[in-house]
C-alpha cells in the first residue's frame, strides 16, 4: 500500500516555486482544476515544514496527511520518492487517486498489522537463533570439560610378542636390560642356545627390540653365553659398551652393532664383571673379575682388567679362603674413607682395593683416592689373622646371599653404568644366612640390625616399600611340601608385615620389585592358586587342587599394599618360567615384564626357549582379582569393592 501512494504522489508537473520541481497540474484544463486540487496532496519533503505544498491553490487533508506521514515515517524510504515514475494522464489518474482516497482511513489498520507482523517475526528469528545456539554453547561446554577432566593418553600401550629359539632347558638363561637400539626403551639382550641338528649345539648373544621382538644383532659364541653386562663407557666409542662372558671368554662389545671390540682368556670365569673406578689414569673404569676352578686344590683368583683395551692388569690374585657353598660377590662397596671388595665361600671377608692392585701390579694406584683405606674396617684384620684380608661375617652357618639393600636390585639390572652402582656402593645389605635366617646387615658398624627366622628359602629375597616408614622392606618366598609361603618383613624392625600361602608352582623363580605413582612397590611373583584354611587336612607333595599328572599352571600375581588382601592375576601359563625381569618407559609411565620360559614342544625336539614380553599397564586392564584370607585384624575392616580396586590400579603408573 506504501508503496503504491509513493508512485501515486510522485506525480509530473510544473515546478513550484519553492521546491523548484515541475507541476502538471497547472497545465490542466479548467474545469478540472478544483477537483484536481482537492486531491493534491501536502507533505514535507527532505526536512520542509509542512507549509511548503506543491502549488498553489492545492488543499490540505490532516487525516490524510497524518497517515501518509505515519507510513513514510515507518517505510523510511525517502529515496523512493524522489525516483522518477511513468506520467499518468487522464482517467487513470483519478482512478488512482480516487481509489487512494477511499483507502485513507484503511491503510491506518494496515500499518498496525504490519507491525504486529513485525515483532511476531522477530520473535521467531529470536527463537530460531536462540535454539540454534543454546545446543552449541552447551556441545562446546561439554567438549572443553571433558578435555580437562579426561587426561590425555601419552600413547598407546606397549606391545607384547613372544618369540621362540630352537633349544632351552631349566638352566637360566643370561639375560641383561639395555638401550642398544637408542629409542629410550631398554631392549633384551640374551644368551641363546640353538640345536639345529642332532647332538651339535650353537652358542650365541642376541639383542631384541623391546618395541618390536625383532633382533637388534646377534653374536656367535664359542660356549654359552653366562652373563651379560651393558653400559661401560668407552671414549673412543660414541656407543656403550656390553660384555659376553662365557667360561673363557670375556668379550666386548659394541652395544648398537655388536661388533667386536676386545677379547681376553681366562679359565673357569664363575662372577660376572664388577665396575671398579679407574685404577690407570686413562679416564676410563676398569674392572674385576673373578675365576674359581672346579678342582678344589685351587684357589678363589681376582683378575683386573683394563676397560679401554681389554689387556690385563699385573697377574692374577689368588686367595686360599676355606669354606663351601654358593660363591658371594664379588662386589664394591665404599665407605666412608675408602674401597673395599667382598667375597667369600660361604662367610665373608673383604680387601681394600688398594691392597688388591698392588697385589696385582706391584705398584701403588694413579689415583690418590684409590690409595686409601678405612681404619674402622682395617682394625678386623685381627680376627683372619691375615695382612690383607678382613672378616666380615661368617660362622657355623653357610652364607647362602649378600646383596644392596636397595630397590630393584637384581642380576638382571647389575650393570656397568656409573649411575647403576653410586646406591649399591654405599648401601646395607641383606644377608641370608643358614637358608632359613634373614638379617641387615649394617654397613657403618658391620652389626645385624635384627633377624628373622622363616622356612628354607630358595631364591634371592627382593627389596620393596610396602609401608609409609621410607625404609625398604623385604619380599621372600620359600617352598615346602608343595605349598609356597610368601611374606613380607619390615626392613626397620624384621616383623611380619604381610603373608600368604598358595599352591607351589614347582619353579624357583625369584620375585620383582617396582616402583609406582602412589609412593610405594608393587611386588610381582609366581605362584599357583591361593590356600583357603581348611581343617584336619595334612599337607602333601601335591599341591593342593591339583591332581597328580595333571599340568600345574602357573601364575603371575601383583600385590600392591594399598589393598594387602587382594592380587591381581596377570598371567597363567604351564610353561616354566626360568628367568624374568622388568624393563620401564618412563614416557608411557609403563612397565614390561620380560620371562624366559621353557617350552615343551610335541615329538623329540629339544625344548623350546620362549622370550614374552608384556606390558604390565595392558595386563592389569585384563587381570582378574583374587580375594586372599584375611586375618582376624582385617575382617573387622571393610572390604574393598571390585569396583574400588579396579579403578586404584587402572591409574596407578610405574616409575623407576
Amino acid at each position: 500500500m506504501a508503496s503504491a501512494l509513493s508512485r501515486a504522489l510522485k506525480l509530473p508537473g510544473k515546478k513550484g516555486s519553492e521546491l523548484g520541481e515541475y507541476d502538471p497540474l497547472t497545465q490542466a484544463d479548467s474545469e478540472d482544476e478544483s477537483e484536481e486540487d482537492d486531491l493534491v496532496l501536502s507533505y514535507p519533503r527532505n526536512g520542509l515544514g509542512r507549509d511548503s505544498c506543491l502549488g498553489p491553490g492545492s488543499s490540505r487533508s490532516g487525516r490524510f496527511v497524518g497517515a501518509v506521514d505515519e507510513m513514510l515515517d515507518e517505510e523510511d524510504d525517502d529515496d523512493d520518492w524522489r525516483e522518477h515514475v511513468p506520467s499518468l494522464e487522464g482517467d487513470d489518474l483519478k482512478d488512482m487517486q480516487y481509489r487512494d482516497q477511499r483507502r485513507g482511513s484503511g491503510s491506518l489498520v494496515g500499518v498496525h498489522a504490519t507491525d504486529t507482523d513485525a515483532k511476531k517475526m522477530r520473535m521467531k528469528d529470536i527463537v530460531r537463533i536462540a535454539a540454534f545456539l543454546v545446543p552449541l554453547v552447551c556441545a562446546t561446554l561439554l567438549v572443553l570439560l571433558c578435555a580437562f577432566l579426561i587426561p590425555c593418553q601419552k600413547g598407546k600401550l606397549r606391545p607384547q610378542w613372544e618369540r621362540a629359539f630352537g633349544a632351552g632347558g631349566i638352566t637360566p638363561p643370561a639375560l641383561a636390560l639395555w638401550d642398544v637400539s637408542d629409542d629410550s626403551v631398554e631392549d633384551v639382550l640374551l644368551g641363546v642356545t640353538e640345536s639345529p641338528t642332532l647332538g651339535n649345539k650353537v652358542y650365541s648373544a642376541v639383542a631384541l627390540s623391546a618395541v618390536s621382538g625383532q633382533i637388534i644383532w646377534k653374536k656367535p659364541m664359542r660356549e654359552r653365553v653366562m652373563y651379560i653386562q651393558c653400559g661401560l663407557q668407552i671414549s673412543a666409542q660414541k656407543s656403550q659398551v656390553c660384555l659376553l662372558i662365557s667360561k673363557s671368554i670375556l668379550m666386548a662389545v659394541n652395544g648398537t652393532t655388536g661388533m667386536s671390540l676386545w677379547s681376553v682368556q681366562l679359565k673357569s670365569i664363575e662372577s660376572q664383571v664388577v665396575l671398579l673406578p679407574d685404577l690407570q689414569g686413562d679416564s676410563i673404569p676398569d674392572l674385576l673379575i673373578s675365576t674359581l676352578p672346579a678342582d678344589t686344590t685351587m684357589d678363589l683368583s681376582f683378575t683386573l682388567i683394563s676397560g679401554q683395551t681389554g689387556a690385563k692388569l699385573g697377574r692374577s690374585v689368588p686367595f686360599n679362603i676355606s669354606g663351601q657353598g654358593k660363591l658371594i660377590g664379588p662386589l664394591l662397596h665404599k665407605t666412608q674413607e675408602a674401597y673395599y671388595i667382598l667375597f667369600g665361600l660361604g662367610n665373608i671377608k673383604a680387601i681394600s682395593l688398594c691392597d688388591l692392585y698392588i697385589h696385582a701390579t706391584g705398584k701403588m694406584p694413579s689415583n690418590q683416592e684409590l690409595r686409601k683405606k678405612d681404619p674402622g674396617w682395617e682394625g678386623l684384620k685381627a680376627r683372619t689373622n691375615s695382612s690383607t684380608l678382613i672378616h666380615i661375617f661368617g660362622g657355623a652357618e653357610d652364607v647362602t646371599f649378600l646383596y644392596p639393600h636397595v630397590v630393584g636390585y637384581d642380576s638382571n639390572h647389575n650393570n656397568l653404568d656409573t649411575l647403576s652402582n653410586q646406591n649399591s656402593t654405599k648401601s646395607d645389605w641383606v644377608l641370608v644366612y643358614g637358608s632359613s635366617k634373614l638379617s641387615v646387615l649394617r654397613q657403618k658398624d658391620l652389626r645385624k640390625d635384627w633377624t628373622f627366622t622363616s622356612p628354607l628359602i630358595h631364591s634371592q629375597p627382593t627389596s620393596g616399600h610396602f609401608n609409609d616408614d621410607g625404609v625398604l622392606d623385604i619380599f621372600l618366598q620359600h617352598s615346602a611340601n608343595g605349598v609356597m609361603k610368601v611374606q613380607i618383613i619390615d626392613g626397620a624392625s624384621g616383623r611380619l608385615l604381610w603373608s600368604a600361602e598358595f599352591a607351589c608352582p614347582r619353579l624357583d623363580l625369584g620375585s620383582t620389585t617396582m616402583s609406582t605413582s602412589s609412593g610405594q612397590s608393587a611386588f610381582l611373583f609366581w605362584a599357583s592358586e591361593p590356600i583357603r584354611p581348611q581343617k584336619n587336612v595334612t599337607k602333601t607333595t601335591v599341591p593342593p587342587g591339583v591332581a597328580a599328572g595333571e599340568p600345574l599352571i602357573r601364575k603371575l600375581f601383583l600385590l600392591h599394599p594399598t589393598y594387602p588382601t587382594v592380587v591381581l592375576e596377570l598371567n597363567s601359563t604351564t610353561d616354566t618360567a626360568v628367568t624374568s625381569a622388568v624393563t620401564f618407559d618412563e614416557v608411557q609411565e609403563d612397565a614390561s615384564y620380560i620371562t624366559v620360559s621353557s617350552q615343551p614342544t610335541p615329538g623329540s625336539r629339544p625344548i623350546a626357549c620362549v622370550v614374552k614380553i608384556m606390558s604390565l599397564k595392558a595386563a592389569i586392564i585384563k587381570a582378574k582379582m583374587v580375594r586372599l584370607n584375611e586375618n582376624k585384624t582385617q575382617e573387622s575392616s571393610v572390604k574393598p569393592s571390585a569396583f574400588e580396586v579396579n579403578t586404584f590400579f587402572r591409574r596407578l603408573s610405574f616409575k623407576h
